[in-house]
C-alpha cells in the first residue's frame, strides 16, 4: 500500500495537523480583538490539543501515559465544536447570543464533560475497556464508548453543524461579498468532521484508527485561504449586520456602511439616488470610486493604510463637514453634512463606519442669505446715511450756497436708494418662507413685470413671446384657478411654482438692467436705457405632449446696453458668499439667485455685444393643472 511507505503515517498526519493549527493560530493573533478571531484561536487551540495528543499518544505504548493523552485528546474534541460556534456567532454579527445563556450552557455542558473525561477511571462513563490495539505500526487502543462520549461526539457535530449553518446563511444573505472565505470554513469542518463519526459509529476496516486528526491537514488549508486570500478579518458580516440594525433602509438621509478598509459594505436607497449607483454595484468597492470627501475615516492604531492621525472628530463621529454633490440630469447640485461615526458590534467592537449625509441644501442658503443680507444691509445703509446725514449737516449750514440745489437732489437719490434696498430686503424676507407652489401663467407673469417696469421708468423695454412681439398692459400674473378666459393653448405657458419667487426673478432682473445704465446706451440715440425680454419654451427631451414633461423648460433672456455687471459682483454671486473686499452693490442679484433657488431655476450672465449684459433664466416646466 502507497501508505506503507509512510512510517506511522497517522502520527505523522496527526501531528502535521496539529502544527498546522498552531502555525495558523500564530498568523491571525494580530487580528485579535475583531469580531470572530478571539474564537477562532480558540478553536485552533482546541485543534491542536486534539491532533498533538493523539498523534503523540500512537508514538506512546506505556498505558497510564497512553490513556492521559486520550483523555486528553477528548478534551480537544469537547471544546473544537465549542469555539467552533462562538466564533461563527460573533463572525456573523450575533455576538449577543454569545452571551445569552443558551451559549452559557453549552459552555457549561463542555466544563462538565471535560470533568468527566478527566475522572473517567472513576466512573467509566466515556469509556471502558481500554486496551492496546496497534495498527499501522502506530499504538491505536480500542475501548467501548460509554454513553456521555456518544453524547459528546453528538453535541459535538450539533455544534459544528450550527456553526456551518450560520456561515451559509451569511453566504447566502450577503451573497458575493463574504462568499469566499465563508464557503472555506464552512467545508473545511467536513472533513474532520466525518471522520470523527465514522470513528464514533466504529466504521472502517480499521475502527480503532481515528482519521479527525489526520484530516485537520485540508480543513487547515481551506481556513489558510480564507485568512490569506479572502481577506477573512478585514472584512465580515458583523458589519453588514450591525448596519442592519440601524434599519438604514427606512431612513431618508443618504447612509453608508464601510468596512475597516473603507470599503462599501451597504447604501441604503437614499444614498444609491445620490452616488448615482445600485448597492448591488457599489458594494465591496472602494468608497473612493463614488465620492471624494472632505473628513478623514478611521481612527488612530486602528491599522488604516494611510498611517495618518485621526481628529476628535473621527474618533467622537461628529464631523460637520460639508461636501457638494452633484444630483445630474442638469438638476441642481446638494450640500450635505457629512457625519462619520464607528460601526460596532453587541460586544463594541469596532467593526466599520456609518457614513451619513444630511442635506443641509436649504439650511446652507438660508445661512448665506442672512449672512449676505447682514453684510448688505450694514455696509450699504451705513454708508449711505452717512451720505445723508453729511449732506444735510451741510444745508444747514449752508441754506443760501449756490450749491443747495444739487446737494438737495444727492439727498433725494441717496434716500431713494435707501428706500429700494429696504424693499429688497423685504423681498428677501418673503423669500425665507415656506410657501407653497401654485400653477403659475409664466407668459402673463413677464408680462406683467414688464408693464410694472415701464410704468416706472422712462426706458425702452421690448418683449417678445415665443419670438412674437407683446405688448404689455400691466395685467397681473394669474393662478389656473382666477382664469375666466383663455384657450388650450393657455396651458402650455402653466408650470407649478412659487409665485412669488418666480416674480421677484423676473421683476429684479428687468430692473438691474435699468436701475445700472450709465445713459450711454447703443440701442438708442439719446443713450437712453434699453432692455429686451423675451420669453420662450424648449423642450428638451419627450414627443412635446402635456404630461410628464420634466424636460421642457421656460426660458426667460433679458438684456439690455448698460454698461455691464461688474466682474466681482457676478462672482460674490456665484461663488455664494460675501467678503470684505468682493461687495455687491446691492441685493439685486442675491435676489435673482435667490429666487432662482426657490423655483429650481438656473441663471446665467453673459457679455453683450457691442455692450451690456445677458441674463438667462430656465425655470422648469412643472405639471400645472
Amino acid at each position: 500500500m502507497a501508505l506503507d511507505l509512510v512510517p506511522a503515517w497517522p502520527a505523522v498526519g496527526s501531528l502535521a495537523g496539529g502544527a498546522g493549527a498552531l502555525a495558523l493560530a500564530w498568523a491571525i493573533r494580530e487580528h485579535r480583538g475583531r469580531p470572530g478571531v478571539d474564537w477562532f484561536l480558540g478553536v485552533f487551540a482546541a485543534q491542536a490539543t486534539w491532533c498533538l495528543s493523539y498523534g503523540v499518544g500512537l508514538l506512546v505504548s506505556e498505558p497510564a501515559i497512553r490513556a492521559a493523552l486520550e483523555a486528553t485528546m477528548w478534551l480537544g474534541v469537547i471544546w473544537t465544536g465549542i469555539a467552533f460556534l462562538g466564533f461563527a456567532l460573533e463572525y456573523t454579527g450575533r455576538s449577543d447570543v454569545v452571551r445569552s445563556r443558551l451559549f452559557a450552557a453549552v459552555v457549561g455542558f463542555g466544563a462538565l464533560s471535560s470533568a468527566l473525561v478527566v475522572t473517567n477511571s472513576l466512573h467509566g462513563v466515556f469509556w471502558t475497556d481500554f486496551a492496546r490495539d496497534p495498527a499501522f505500526g502506530v499504538e491505536t487502543v480500542s475501548y467501548a464508548f460509554g454513553p456521555w462520549a456518544y453524547l459528546t461526539v453528538a453535541a459535538e457535530t450539533v455544534l459544528v453543524a450550527s456553526a456551518v449553518f450560520l456561515l451559509v446563511d451569511t453566504l447566502l444573505s450577503y451573497g458575493p461579498l463574504y462568499r469566499r472565505e465563508s464557503a472555506a470554513v464552512a467545508l473545511s469542518s467536513l472533513p474532520p468532521g466525518f471522520a470523527l463519526v465514522a470513528w464514533a459509529l466504529a466504521l472502517g476496516p480499521v475502527p480503532q484508527l481515528q482519521l479527525a486528526p489526520v484530516m485537520f491537514v485540508p480543513h487547515l488549508l481551506l481556513d489558510a485561504y480564507a485568512f490569506d486570500r479572502a481577506e477573512m478579518f478585514d472584512r465580515n458580516p458583523t458589519t453588514s449586520r450591525a448596519a442592519e440594525r440601524t434599519a438604514i433602509d427606512d431612513l431618508r438621509d443618504p447612509i453608508v456602511a464601510l468596512a475597516l478598509d473603507r470599503r462599501i459594505v451597504r447604501i441604503n436607497p437614499a444614498a444609491e439616488t445620490v452616488l448615482g449607483v445600485d448597492a448591488q454595484t457599489a458594494r465591496d468597492r472602494p468608497l473612493a470610486d463614488f465620492l471624494d470627501l472632505p473628513v478623514r475615516i478611521g481612527d488612530a492604531g486602528e491599522g488604516e493604510p494611510d498611517g495618518g492621525e485621526s481628529g476628535p472628530d473621527d474618533e467622537a463621529g461628529g464631523s460637520r463637514e460639508t461636501v457638494e454633490i452633484d444630483a445630474g440630469d442638469g438638476a441642481r447640485s446638494r450640500t450635505y453634512a457629512v457625519s462619520v461615526s464607528r460601526l460596532t458590534d453587541p460586544n463594541g467592537t469596532h467593526v466599520g463606519y456609518t457614513l451619513v449625509l444630511s442635506d443641509v441644501t436649504d439650511r446652507e442658503r438660508r445661512r448665506q442669505q442672512l449672512e449676505v443680507l447682514n453684510r448688505i444691509l450694514r455696509h450699504n445703509l451705513r454708508n449711505d446715511a452717512g451720505v445723508v446725514r453729511g449732506y444735510g449737516e451741510i444745508l444747514r449750514d449752508r441754506v443760501d450756497d449756490s450749491e443747495l440745489v444739487q446737494m438737495a437732489d444727492a439727498v433725494e437719490r441717496r434716500a431713494g436708494a435707501l428706500a429700494a434696498l429696504g424693499e429688497k430686503a423685504g423681498t428677501v424676507e418673503r423669500l425665507l418662507e415656506d410657501r407653497d407652489p401654485e400653477p403659475t401663467d409664466v407668459r402673463d407673469l413677464v408680462t406683467s413685470a414688464v408693464a410694472d417696469a415701464r410704468g416706472r421708468d422712462d426706458a425702452a423695454i421690448e418683449l417678445t413671446v415665443d419670438g412674437e412681439p407683446t405688448t404689455a398692459d400691466g395685467g397681473a400674473a394669474t393662478s389656473v384657478g382666477e382664469r375666466t378666459t383663455g384657450d388650450a393653448d393657455d396651458d402650455e405657458w402653466v408650470t407649478r411654482v412659487r409665485l412669488d419667487a418666480l416674480r421677484a426673478v423676473v421683476e429684479n432682473t428687468v430692473e438691474n438692467a435699468l436701475d445700472h445704465h450709465d445713459g450711454q446706451g447703443t440701442e438708442r440715440d439719446d443713450g437712453g436705457a434699453w432692455v429686451r425680454v423675451a420669453l420662450r419654451r424648449e423642450e428638451r427631451g419627450g414627443d412635446g405632449g402635456h404630461e410628464g414633461e420634466g424636460d421642457a423648460r421656460f426660458v426667460l433672456t433679458v438684456a439690455d446696453d448698460g454698461p455691464g455687471i461688474p466682474e466681482h459682483e457676478v462672482e460674490a454671486v456665484e461663488s455664494g458668499r460675501e467678503t470684505a473686499l468682493e461687495h455687491g452693490s446691492g441685493l439685486g442679484l442675491w435676489v435673482v439667485a435667490w429666487g432662482a433657488a426657490a423655483v429650481g431655476a438656473d441663471v446665467e450672465y453673459a457679455d453683450r455685444e457691442p455692450r451690456g449684459t445677458r441674463v438667462t433664466v430656465s425655470v422648469p416646466v412643472v405639471d400645472g393643472l
